[in-house]
């Protein structure tokens, strides 16, 4: 069976090629994996755009209709780090809907990855940090809602920490949110996650990889998880610009391998999401996304 990969061509919003967040990589993404054959013969899984009533399980009614209707505050777009138009109103709907139907591909088939994805800096009232919807919690609480899962536990490698999942489930016990990240790093303010992992400058491979046996045992013994939502941002990556961590290509899909596999060979479904990468290569960046795609295949 081919891996369930989810993908929109409305998560490229179409920024102008010197804005600082790489919205071209999302296109990019998609033809690399189309070009490679990871995506299986079928294509792609066509998610819909994310309907207001999943929007405000986990969000403020307020902030979304403000986002759906195009009038987020300057204060809040400043945050956000770009306007919220047409397009990024869609991109940001479709990109949650992507998550909501990776986890429930991930459910009826065991792993399921979008190609987009990781929104994590978004909280309930105000989206920031390249993020408008947190697109995991909007995912983990429709799951919840509509009764599939009990116990849900969101394993965030970016190299940010999740700070709107983290104020987002603050007084959620159906899920377990865990954050391994570079401590240095945005956001200033990192509320406390259930387990947070804050790692030094200039982590390697093998050190990041030694933490990740406890973050796993832990995770699963913590969430006795339904179902896990992966953020596998590459952002970790030596070369990225935002990064602060020294990861290699070879390191994050390691990191991948490990993470997967350890949830798999315990028959726990995984959703996956790409997280974050910034690069003004856009070809090297979107094929080191496509590492989660290639490693989450080996699996499927």
């Amino acid at each position: 069976m081919s891996l369930a990969i989810v993908h929109h061509p409305a998560f490229d919003a179409q920024f102008d090629q010197r804005h600082r967040f790489p919205m071209s990589k999302f296109s990019r993404i998609a033809a690399i994996l189309e070009e490679d054959g990871v995506v299986g013969p079928n294509g792609f899984h066509l998610p819909v755009p994310a309907h207001p009533e999943w929007l405000r399980l986990a969000h403020a009614p307020d902030y979304v209709d403000a986002v759906l209707e195009e009038r987020v505050s300057p204060a809040i777009e400043k945050a956000i780090g770009f306007p919220v138009d047409e397009r990024v109103s869609m991109r940001s709907r479709c990109a949650t809907g992507g998550t909501v139907l990776a986890a429930r591909l991930a459910l009826a088939e065991g792993l399921a990855c979008n190609t987009a994805g990781g929104s994590h800096h978004a909280a309930a009232a105000s989206g920031a940090g390249f993020s408008v919807f947190n697109d995991v919690a909007v995912a983990a609480r429709v799951m919840v809602a509509e009764g599939h899962v009990g116990r849900i536990l969101v394993f965030d490698c970016d190299v940010h920490q999740g700070d709107g999942t983290a104020r987002i489930f603050a007084d959620d016990p159906a899920v377990f949110t865990l954050s391994i990240h570079a401590a240095r790093n945005y956001p200033d303010v990192k509320p406390p996650s259930d387990l947070d992992i804050p790692l030094p400058d200039g982590t390697g491979d093998a050190a990041y990889h030694a933490v990740l046996p406890f973050a796993l045992e832990t995770g699963l013994a913590e969430g006795v998880p339904d179902l896990v939502f992966y953020n596998a941002g590459v952002d970790p990556h030596v070369d990225d610009r935002l990064g602060r961590l020294s990861l290699t290509e070879e390191g994050l899909a390691e990191r991948d391998r490990r993470v997967i596999g350890f949830f798999r060979e315990r028959d726990v479904p995984v959703a996956c999401v790409i997280g974050g990468g910034y690069s003004r290569d856009i070809e090297a960046l979107s094929r080191r996304h496509t590492i989660l795609h290639r490693v989450a295949s080996e699996f499927a």
